[in-house]
């Protein structure tokens, strides 16, 4: 069994954009020096947890997503590998340092993490990241603040062994972002899909006692290129809705069919957003 190491969890449906995490690490860390840690971070400009922004669909049927976005605190860091242990080096722990001291005047590695993690201060003249609240985490704190002041607890921190860590990832299906890059970060996400992929959606309706109404209950199946099929019922309000489907797949054929009020059957080319299909009218049984 390794040793236990720091990561990081973010359930993307409970982030509702509070910014507590992002006003949490500016009052711990603006103005405030941690000797061997940090210097005072700048009051101005980017912060070192930042929240983006994914809006998907169209109107009627929209979801709007969140994701906090800070350092990763890789394992295979190209930050380190740009700047040289002295400047930049990882902890037993999991952590990633930058050295306030030896760092000075380093703005190159603001281009050196391909996550846009490290910002530039430029009052200190130095790079700086989110380093974990390891300051806190050596003093006894059993989670860094930005943890600690998540209403909804979308944020978790765990120390744990790499074995433990990997059977959480696949039993939670976790993801990181960007893996193409094999920088084997240990900031984990659950239903990233929400952020990083697409869904096709849309609403079944039909004539229903000489009134065009909801049909719920009906089956909406999706087949794709590879012939996988997935079917969903629709809604007390007609709905349905296929998530995690990669931009650029397709072309689907969708086929909504309901025993009593007939079907209706078209072919869908997914491109690179999310598609809403409106109102699909049943055709007679």
């Amino acid at each position: 069994m390794s040793a236990k190491r720091w990561n990081l969890v973010i359930d993307v449906p409970l982030c509702e954009n509070c910014n507590n995490c992002v006003l949490a690490s500016k009052d711990e860390l603006v103005g405030n020096t941690f000797p061997g840690y940090t210097a005072p971070h700048s009051p101005h400009g980017p912060g070192v947890v930042r929240i983006r922004r994914k809006v998907r669909g169209q109107a009627p049927m929209v979801d709007a997503a969140y994701i906090p976005v800070l350092c990763n605190h890789c394992d295979d860091a190209p930050c380190i590998k740009a700047a040289g242990s002295d400047v930049i080096h990882k902890r037993e722990d999991g952590v990633v340092i930058i050295d306030p001291v030896n760092a000075k005047g380093r703005r190159d590695l603001v281009d050196a993490c391909p996550y846009g993690a490290i910002v530039w201060n430029e009052a200190e003249q130095l790079p700086q990241n989110w380093f974990f609240d390891a300051h806190l985490l050596d003093n006894g704190w059993p989670e860094p603040r930005i943890a600690g002041v998540c209403p909804t607890r979308a944020i978790e921190a765990l120390k744990v062994s790499d074995e433990d860590m990997a059977e959480r990832v696949a039993r939670d299906e976790l993801r990181t972002l960007n893996p193409e890059w094999n920088t084997r970060p240990r900031v984990y996400y659950r239903h990233l899909e929400r952020f990083d992929r697409c869904f096709i959606g849309g609403s079944a309706s039909a004539a229903i006692d000489g009134k065009i109404d909801c049909v719920s209950g009906a089956n909406a199946e999706l087949r794709s290129p590879d012939g996988k099929v997935v079917s969903v019922a629709t809604d007390a309000f007609g709905d349905f809705r296929f998530d995690g489907l990669s931009p650029g797949s397709g072309p689907y054929t969708l086929v909504v069919k309901h025993e009593l009020y007939g079907r209706i059957g078209l072919t869908v080319s997914l491109e690179a957003e999310s598609i809403n299909l409106g109102e699909l009218r049943l055709g007679a049984a």
